[in-house]
């Protein structure tokens, strides 16, 4: 008890010692202000540390895409290139068909309008179209010369059975001579899509088992043959030429009136009716 007593009234004397130390610490003039540049500076470092903690929480990632201004939740542009169809043949393979009959060019020699002229009951008529036939004179597949939307099929009893394919631009297709048709008007092909047989037709016997094939701009028939593995705005150059066509149509229309002996048919008819 007596050893409790004296280890008590040794710690109060030493703590009495202490504080004359920090009593006469504090009593120097610089102590005081190096304590409020302490606090100032510990309380400081505490704030700048929450506020940093603050902004890695809200704020989102940087990208490369934030940088250069664009949204982080706008969708990323991927430019879609689309690619422009081209005229083909209508068929599955063009090196196993043959022009069998051409079309009737009013600008070609005497020999070549000849050649590309259709007797039917005694009277001649320019074709309008090109006829296509296999070499060796058997069917075969017709295919879409061009994606497009079936606008007519019938059947005709001078052509056969008839299909017209209508595309942008004024095009339309025509496909004449046909057997075993498997679309229907109102529906949508591709390109090289199998339509239908090469048949024969009551107006051109001669030509065999053949498909007869327009092209027509806005109601106007041109060669396909000119503007096969060509987009359609090729097609666009040839108003002018059409105008030139019909004041010669008109020509020769005129010349087998005043001259009712000529061979030359009448230019206003063609192989398709419209």
């Amino acid at each position: 008890m007596c050893f409790f007593l004296f280890t008590m009234v040794a710690e109060v004397m030493n703590m009495k010692e202490e504080n004359k130390k920090v009593s006469k610490l504090f009593r120097k003039r610089w102590v005081v202000p190096s304590v409020y540049l302490l606090s100032a500076a510990l309380i400081l470092t505490g704030v700048l540390w929450f506020q940093n903690k603050t902004n890695d929480i809200v704020q989102p990632p940087v990208d490369e895409q934030t940088e250069q201004g664009t949204a982080v939740n706008e969708p990323e542009s991927v430019p879609v290139q689309q690619a422009v169809e081209q005229i083909i043949m209508p068929v599955l393979d063009p090196n196993a068909v043959e022009i069998a009959k051409p079309f009737y060019d009013f600008h070609a020699s005497a020999e070549e309008q000849e050649a590309a002229l259709v007797s039917y009951n005694d009277e001649y008529y320019p074709n309008k179209g090109v006829d296509i036939a296999m070499k060796n004179g058997e069917s075969f597949d017709v295919t879409a010369s061009l994606s497009g939307t079936v606008v007519k099929v019938e059947k005709d009893p001078l052509f056969g059975y008839v299909v017209h394919i209508q595309h942008d631009r004024g095009v339309v297709t025509v496909y004449q001579s046909l057997k075993d048709v498997q679309v229907k008007t109102g529906d949508t092909v591709k390109q090289g899509q199998v339509i239908a047989k090469a048949g024969t037709s009551e107006f051109n016997k001669e030509a065999g088992v053949h498909v007869h094939f327009e092209i027509r701009k806005d109601g106007q028939a041109v060669n396909p043959v000119a503007y096969f593995d060509q987009p359609l705005s090729a097609l666009e150059n040839k108003e002018q030429q059409t105008t030139e066509q019909q004041e010669t149509n008109q020509n020769e229309t005129e010349k087998q009136q005043s001259d009712p002996s000529s061979t030359v048919p009448d230019a206003s008819i063609g192989m398709a009716r419209t």
